[in-house]
């Protein structure tokens, strides 16, 4: 290669071109060494000399082209029937639809899983939502079911292990939705969050229904127990609203009763308080419902 440009640069100066030209002609004896002809380099250091020295190469149309001049840029003409597209502002606003399937196209479908595009993607359950920490740990799913938790009681617990002392935390939660839904749970963590969290998984598989009146209170007496706590519960005139105290008030506030008497007999622990409500109402029935069985009219059951 090194012979053949030093071939090439012998046979230019020996021609009387302007300096700028001579660039032009490198360029057009570029594809000269790219033909098959002149791809072996031997043939290329016995031709190139050959050429220049002929004079075959036609150069004279090279002179009249300044390389600094300006030219301007001429478009072509458009061809028949070309019609330009309109301008972006002048389009028709996009519908929703659009709108949706662009955005799908280039992020991927939406939060709620439907497919605008037709895709088979994962739809996520509208109840459960997975949620992440900043440190990517994974806590507890979080439920949006309509029920509302309240925390009765957190209590530090210690295990007596063949090493020593293991600690953890107690959580007491009631769950309700204030129109007649009702559940207690309870769950043992070493965090205090894992703990609640636990508890409000297991008050949602011990959900009771309360009995109401129209005028949201109970339609009789009645008493519960759990170990050895005792309760009593009666009905209320409207206006009246809660009188109870502990866990006995967080029951019948998240099971939407607004006006209850409520007392505690015995035991004073939370925990089978709480349990000893829920049984007292398990207990409790409807009017219509005993008419019912009984087949009698409602009229008879205050005779």
């Amino acid at each position: 290669m090194a012979a053949a440009a030093a071939a090439v640069t012998a046979a230019l100066s020996s021609l009387s071109l302007h300096p700028p030209s001579r660039h032009c002609i490198r360029l057009f004896l570029k594809p000269i060494f790219s033909t098959p002809i002149l791809s072996s380099p031997a043939i290329r250091r016995q031709t190139l000399p050959k050429l220049a020295a002929t004079g075959d190469i036609e150069t004279s149309f090279f002179d009249n082209v300044d390389p600094n001049a300006e030219i301007p840029f001429v478009p072509p003409a458009p061809p028949e029937g070309y019609v330009p597209p309109p301008a972006f502002d002048e389009l028709p606003p996009e519908t929703d639809e659009q709108v949706a399937a662009a955005f799908e196209e280039i992020y991927g479908p939406a939060y709620s899983g439907e497919s605008v595009l037709g895709n088979d993607v994962y739809v996520m359950d509208a109840k459960v939502k997975k949620v992440s920490s900043l440190l990517g740990r994974k806590k507890r799913e979080k439920f949006n079911d309509g029920f509302e938790e309240r925390v009765v009681q957190v209590r530090r617990v210690t295990k007596v292990v063949k090493g020593g002392k293991k600690l953890s935390f107690r959580a007491i939660v009631v769950i309700g939705d204030k129109k007649g839904q009702v559940g207690v749970g309870v769950g043992k963590a070493k965090e205090v969050v894992d703990a609640i969290a636990k508890s409000a998984v297991n008050a949602r598989r011990n959900i009771v229904t309360v009995p109401m009146t129209k005028y949201l209170t109970f339609p009789h007496r009645a008493d519960g127990d759990y170990g050895a706590a005792k309760v009593m519960l009666r009905p209320a005139s409207p206006g009246t609203g809660v009188i109870a105290g502990g866990a006995v008030r967080i029951v019948l506030e998240m099971a939407g009763v607004e006006n209850a008497l409520g007392k505690q007999l015995g035991s004073k622990n939370a925990l089978n308080n709480a349990r000893a409500t829920v049984a007292a109402v398990q207990q409790m029935r409807q009017l219509r419902d005993v008419a019912r069985e009984r087949g009698i009219p409602m009229e008879e059951l205050w005779q």
